[in-house]
């Protein structure tokens, strides 16, 4: 078996124990997703950093959406504080779409940042 390489502080979250994404689900999505069939061989270490990426997003994302929740006065997540945060966040404006299509069930949970300017966008989820 192959030896954690010079990504072995990510491989192991900095001693946080093994990844929480599965590394071959990745590998095979990269594969998959990639354009036609260029995409062959992928080294051992490119879906760690994939993981990792992917981890840092979450993480992201879901901060933002938790501070959207508490200025909401709940203990909830909604999917709603999700696209809240994603509105109001510049990084994520790739998933407006996607967030704008799975929101209009109706729900009247807070949408307050859907309505600021961008430069008023990213200090909401700051304060």
């Amino acid at each position: 078996m192959r030896q954690a390489g010079t990504y072995s502080g990510i491989r192991f979250g900095g001693g946080n124990g093994a990844h929480s994404l599965p590394l071959a689900r990745i590998k095979k999505i990269m594969k998959r997703s990639g354009s036609g069939d260029e995409v062959k061989m992928i080294s051992g270490e490119a879906p760690v950093v994939f993981a990792k990426a992917c981890e840092l997003f979450i993480k992201e994302l879901t901060q933002k959406s938790w501070t959207l929740t508490l200025q909401g006065k709940r203990r909830i997540l909604h999917k709603d504080d999700v696209a809240s945060a994603v509105v109001a966040t510049d990084v994520f404006d790739f998933l407006v779409g996607l967030v704008s299509d799975a929101d209009g069930d109706g729900d009247d949970h807070d949408h307050h940042a859907q309505n600021l300017v961008p430069e008023e966008r990213e200090t909401v989820l700051e304060e």
